[in-house]
């Protein structure tokens, strides 16, 4: 068994790597990766310098891992600045290090591409000691997995890489038929406060249109990008993580992945005027809320676009769930659930490695009360009565 790191993904064959994952879970899709990479999200003077890990024998691929050289933490949406500004404070690089993520994205998914003959169990040593022996040669801090699926981040926690758990909300199909099934299951109070919410967004005069792949056009995408951007600037002052560039190749290699909602103005000086849009990513069971953008505010807007449009289509192309992304309390009373994540990591500086597997263990305890008082607080019918 051998054992590489790769700085740029089409060091790969896009056929060879997809077939060690044939699952339509769109993020760890060689194409994806090439998008990032290709239109300069992804490379050393961005913070992201690209190091997947390949394990071959024979000859042939038979695992991957998407990874990276990280120089910050941004983007990874696991928050450990409180670890380096500790390791700062004592005079220890805490960058650069190792990550296997998707870039920008906290979506739980596979992170250990594996051939269909081989196993994890049969690889997880080999590849956790290529990732300590990489640490070790280019002084990085260590190595971190995020948002790998559970198994993964149980045999790393069974070879004594330490695991963390955090909490996003995601939205569950119970075989709805159609929106207003999905509103019988709550309460009468939460039911009200979402039909309102959805009147006063139509009473603003707003209309809703969705396009699938090969229906966004350039200037679809154009459009968005210009969305994108407005929103970033508002709130953090720069430009968003990703470029035009990014979307419009995503556009072109991952049309089936990809679906566009547009909130357009419906009267007014404003009549039908794209005002805001969400992209979304979807495979066979999922669609994940990735990417939103507005020129103006209006009320509730955001979470008709984001939250109810997005509902609307799982419900109406049968799909099994809703992952809306990290973070999100709002998302409880719209009848997101509180979902455990997990991430791995290690540590080479021993003193810190000890001190961290702590702050993560004492950590566990508030993810799992937190993620208990979301469930109270649900909005659903309790046993199919009114609370």
């Amino acid at each position: 068994m051998q054992i590489r790191f790769i700085d740029s993904i089409h060091q790969v064959d896009a056929e060879q790597w997809n077939r060690l994952y044939p699952s339509d879970y769109p993020f760890v899709r060689h194409e994806f990766l090439a998008a990032l990479e290709d239109t300069g999200c992804t490379l050393p003077v961005t913070g992201w310098q690209v190091q997947h890990l390949l394990v071959s024998e024979g000859g042939q691929l038979i695992a991957a891992m998407p990874g990276y050289i990280k120089t910050h933490s941004y983007g990874e949406y696991v928050f450990d600045w409180a670890w380096a500004d500790a390791y700062r404070r004592y005079g220890f690089p805490y960058y650069p290090k190792w990550i296997s993520a998707i870039p920008f994205t906290p979506c739980t998914g596979a992170r250990l591409l594996c051939a269909p003959e081989y196993q994890i169990p049969a690889l997880i040593e080999n590849i956790i000691n290529s990732l300590t022996a990489l640490c070790e040669q280019q002084a990085l801090s260590g190595w971190h997995c995020l948002f790998p699926d559970s198994n993964l981040s149980a045999h790393l926690r069974s070879n004594k890489i330490a695991q963390r758990i955090g909490c996003q909300f995601h939205w569950f199909n119970r075989d709805y038929k159609n929106f207003d099934d999905f509103l019988a299951q709550m309460s009468s109070r939460k039911r009200k406060n979402i039909v309102k919410e959805r009147r006063q967004v139509q009473e603003q005069g707003f209309r809703f249109e969705t396009k699938q792949g090969s229906e966004l056009s350039a200037g679809d995408w154009e459009l968005f990008y210009a969305l994108y951007r407005s929103t970033y600037l508002k709130r953090s002052g720069h430009n968003g993580y990703l470029s035009q560039a990014f979307f419009q190749q995503l556009g072109a290699s991952m049309s089936k992945n990809l679906v566009m909602i547009s909130a357009r103005k419906t009267d007014g000086s404003n009549a039908d005027e794209v005002i805001a849009a969400a992209l979304f990513l979807r495979d066979s069971t999922t669609i994940y809320g990735r990417y939103w953008g507005c020129f103006e505010e209006y009320q509730f807007l955001h979470f008709e676009t984001c939250y109810y449009q997005g509902i609307d289509y799982a419900i109406a192309n049968q799909l099994q769930r809703f992952d809306g992304g990290a973070q999100g309390e709002h998302k409880i009373a719209r009848g997101f659930e509180p979902v455990i994540t997990y991430s791995n990591h290690w540590i080479q500086e021993p003193g810190f490695r000890a001190a961290i597997e702590n702050f993560i263990e004492t950590e566990a305890d508030s993810i799992h009360a937190y993620a208990e008082d979301a469930h109270a607080h649900l909005p659903f019918k309790q046993n199919g009565a009114e609370p």
